[in-house]
């Protein structure tokens, strides 16, 4: 990372209180996402119902107020029976934290395996492009335009009718319709490159472009590809979102726009903390992937660190 100069990334970005928050943050959706991941499995291996999905009509609807007041009693002796739950139950009884823990997992694997499709063929894509120029970068100018033409919320829909139902289609859908910026980002990078020294050195050492492309050119764009992620993850986990709200999406699953399509049907009845705790969780991690990539932006440009 030329760019950014001989000191470590996550040392700078830790220095800054803002994004130190942010990294904080990150860190514990990581954890509680693991974690989420942990007790799914779990469940699979048992063959059994995971706490996340089991049903207690006793205590449907409950409010985090009551389950707090009820373990404050019991921590002064009362004799009170009532089961904690930090962020409330919601109409069948199901423990919101737990649900919640479950669509960060959902949102994880969201934002990374579309990452995996999207940035490793907008990088090649724009590699190409910017470093042969001619026809090959007026295919992948073309390429771009009509992807980038086309309707992308239809798009993924329509990809994930045909995949069916279920993470896979949403993983192709978004993924292969989010590319476009990468390779646009990329390529314009890697045609400032193509023309400098250290490339023009290369070429007369006799390397093929392959080992000039991925050795020498591809190390310095590659701080790019770190902002481009730190964009597209939070894009990505929304766009997740909306289709799970529409019914187009994970099944049987506590995706977080599953949770907001099942919680809004009931906030004329004051059940409010489920959406409040869904809709901060993703304001969380929105907030802080956004923050975190600017603060990338800022380190990667030097005009913006000179002026600073």
């Amino acid at each position: 990372m030329e760019a950014l100069g001989r000191q470590s990334v996550f040392r700078r970005l830790w220095d800054r209180l803002p994004t130190r928050l942010c990294l904080i943050a990150v860190a514990a959706y990581c954890a509680l996402a693991v974690y989420g991941e942990a007790v799914y499995r779990t469940a699979r291996l048992r063959d059994e119902t995971p706490r996340y999905n089991r049903i207690d009509e006793r205590n449907r609807n409950m409010s985090p107020v009551k389950s707090w007041a009820a373990a404050v009693r019991r921590l002064r002796g009362a004799d009170d029976s009532t089961p904690f739950h930090a962020l409330g139950t919601d109409n069948l009884g199901r423990d919101v934290a737990a649900r919640c823990a479950q669509g960060a997992r959902i949102a994880f694997h969201v934002g990374v395996m579309t990452s995996l499709i999207a940035i490793p063929l907008g990088v090649f894509l724009g590699l190409v492009g910017g470093y042969f120029g001619g026809w090959t970068d007026s295919f992948v100018v073309w390429l771009c335009a009509t992807i980038a033409s086309m309707p992308s919320l239809l798009f993924i829909l329509a990809i994930s009718l045909i995949a069916g139902k279920g993470l896979l289609g949403i993983y192709l859908g978004i993924g292969l319709t989010t590319w476009v910026g990468v390779c646009r980002t990329i390529r314009a990078e890697t045609m400032k490159h193509r023309d400098r020294a250290y490339v023009q050195a290369a070429r007369v050492l006799g390397y093929s472009h392959a080992r000039i492309l991925f050795r020498h050119i591809l190390p310095n764009v590659a701080h790019l590809i770190l902002i481009q992620f730190s964009i597209r993850f939070p894009g990505a986990v929304s766009t997740e979102v909306f289709i799970s709200f529409i019914g187009i999406g994970v099944q049987n699953e506590p995706s977080w726009g599953n949770m907001i399509k099942d919680s809004c049907a009931r906030l004329w009845q004051g059940v409010w903390w489920e959406l409040a705790s869904v809709t901060a969780a993703i304001f969380v991690l929105v907030l802080a992937f956004n923050r975190l990539a600017d603060a990338l932006r800022d380190m990667a440009d030097p005009a913006l660190r000179t002026s600073r």
